[in-house]
């Protein structure tokens, strides 16, 4: 089935806001994420936490906003499912997830990834620009082999990847929403 452009453009447009707010809750946290002590990960995991579902409750919220049958609401539902699954499993297993931290972050960062490249490529015939949510996906999943490959021999090194990683992504979520801006002006 073929996509409306001029409605599923107004329906993301109207949501440019919420995907600059997705994308300044990850400079945030990239903010908290540096200012703790590289011995503190423990400190890190909640911060995470809640960093990781509120994106997926934004991520839910676009959804929805540009629901309707035949658009591609779909795959911006599963990056919000992703990333409140894992935020409730931190919350759900504090002691075991710390240690885990960088496993989760890494599975989280993949599903995450590959939801979002799908995504922008059902909006590519939609909007010019996609590439810049394409590109954030291609990060989250390199970012996420990364944190699977390197070995996490340091607290400070996982914490300056998933910081690292979370200005990255802050940036481009932020400039894929003000790209979604300039559709509706």
């Amino acid at each position: 089935m073929r996509i409306h452009t001029d409605y599923f453009l107004t329906q993301m447009g109207r949501q440019w806001g919420w995907v600059v707010f997705r994308g300044l809750i990850a400079l945030v946290f990239a903010a908290l994420a540096f200012m703790v002590p590289a011995s503190e990960l423990d400190t890190l995991t909640p911060i995470w936490g809640a960093y990781a579902v509120a994106d997926g409750f934004l991520a839910l919220l676009m959804a929805y906003q540009v629901r309707e049958s035949n658009r591609p609401w779909w795959s911006l539902a599963l990056v919000g499912i992703s990333g409140i699954c894992a935020g409730l499993v931190i919350f759900g297993l504090p002691g075991a997830t710390t240690l885990g931290l960088p496993s989760l972050v890494a599975t989280w960062s993949l599903a995450m990834g590959v939801f979002q490249i799908v995504a922008a490529l059902r909006m590519r015939k939609s909007i010019a620009g996609e590439w810049r949510m394409i590109l954030s996906g291609a990060l989250a999943v390199l970012f996420g082999l990364l944190m699977f490959v390197l070995p996490s021999g340091t607290a400070l090194t996982a914490v300056w990847l998933i910081a690292g990683y979370a200005i990255v992504f802050g940036v481009l979520v932020v400039a894929f929403g003000l790209r979604l801006r300039s559709v509706v002006n």
